[in-house]
């Protein structure tokens, strides 16, 4: 789950992490509004949109005057900014940060992910952070430095100054509040479940200040039972309508921009699915796995949710009965496309428990289902079947 930037740093401020003021508007009046109450005679008006990459797609504009605040604001405000996280639909503006503005002596960059090859929780920092952060990793791989923290030992002083010295910082008072700062973004990351905590740029300001002026959050779906007060920011109009009504029903959704719909159990399953339709030369529409546990209203209602994309032209059901029986599956493909109408064609592979059951409740069936007898049948059946619906 992502959060906007504003919603991030009200979490680093838990934290004691350092942040500059700033105020959330809606539009162009109580951007102005907000620029007023903050003060001074500088500020930036900040797109907030689930992406990165707004300042390159014009979504970051620095004002000098409240004219210049108005104006920027009015610009960016119902814009749809396409940056190389969004896609090439990009996401529409319904919000702004306005914020104060610093003098900045210096721009780093720092970020805690898993590393999954070691099994650890690793910082990454590089002395050269911005909009160019990619290229620096492209390029100069050798200007980022990784510290991976031992689990038992938890963050320590001493990473905190390794981190420091890292990025170039000598002065004794800097590298203190450095390490200040990598502890609460460390703290912060572990105990809010997060995925990605990443701050670019992380900046020393003309002042001697360390501070956070951009920052991404990213939390571990499958712990949010654990931090409603992270699941209470869930902004609905960054997600996918299909991708939140899958959730109510339990299952997982993600949207592809193919033309063959997916329902299979399972994720290694699913992600295996769209690989190997990719193989046979078509293109997934989404990912779905409707999980052990459901029933035949659960997949009915997968059936519903494939189907709200107009660009499905044909259908894969993929089935492996371990704890999800095959002839539940049956019964339920066979309500979906009864009560849905299905006009796609559909094929269908099931192997595992009840299977035979499964397959007699579909072959007796007055419905036009196309049988596959192996995941490879069934790609090149799917492929073959899509390539007809979009002639």
């Amino acid at each position: 789950m992502n959060v906007h930037e504003y919603q991030a740093k009200q979490l680093m401020r838990e934290f004691n992490i350092s942040t500059l003021n700033g105020k959330v508007a809606k539009t162009v009046d109580e951007a102005v509004a907000a620029a007023k109450e903050l003060g001074g005679n500088v500020w930036v008006v900040k797109a907030q949109i689930h992406a990165g990459g707004r300042g390159k797609a014009g979504g970051v504009k620095l004002a000098k005057s409240l004219d210049e605040v108005k104006a920027h604001a009015k610009d960016i405000l119902g814009k749809t900014l396409v940056t190389h996280q969004t896609g090439p639909e990009g996401k529409k503006v319904l919000t702004l940060l306005v914020e104060e503005g610093c003098e900045i002596e210096h721009e780093y960059y720092a970020g805690l992910v898993l590393d999954r090859n070691t099994g650890r929780v690793t910082f990454m920092a590089s002395i050269e952070g911005g909009v160019e952060i990619e290229t620096v990793a492209e390029e100069t791989p050798e200007k980022i430095i990784k510290v991976a923290v031992d689990p038992a030992a938890g963050f320590t002083p001493f990473i905190g100054r390794k981190l420091a010295y890292g990025i170039g910082l000598k002065d004794k008072e800097l590298v203190k509040k450095a390490a200040n700062f990598f502890g609460g973004l460390y703290k912060l990351y572990m105990e809010k479940d997060c995925t990605i905590a990443e701050i670019n740029p992380l900046v020393l300001t003309k002042g001697g200040d360390i501070l956070a002026l951009d920052g991404k959050l990213n939390f571990d779906a499958n712990a949010l039972f654990r931090h409603p007060e992270i699941e209470a920011l869930r902004d609905p109009t960054e997600e996918s309508a299909k991708e939140l009504e899958a959730d109510k029903f339990g299952l997982s959704y993600i949207e592809l921009d193919g033309n063959i719909g997916c329902l299979v159990n399972g994720a290694g399953l699913a992600m295996g699915t769209l690989d190997i339709i990719s193989l046979f030369g078509g293109k997934p529409a989404n990912f779905l796995d409707v999980g052990g546990g459901a029933t035949k209203e659960t997949v009915e209602k997968a059936f519903s949710i494939i189907l709200q994309d107009e660009n499905v032209k044909a259908i894969l059901v993929n089935i492996f009965g371990g704890i999800m029986k095959c002839d539940i599956i049956a019964e339920g493909v066979l309500a979906a496309a009864k009560s849905l109408s299905l006009k796609v064609p559909l094929i269908v592979r099931l192997e595992g428990t009840n299977v035979a059951l499964g397959k007699k409740i579909l072959n007796e069936s007055d419905l036009d289902i196309i049988a596959a007898d192996d995941l490879a049948d069934a790609a090149s059946k799917v492929v073959e079947a899509a390539k007809k619906g979009e002639a």
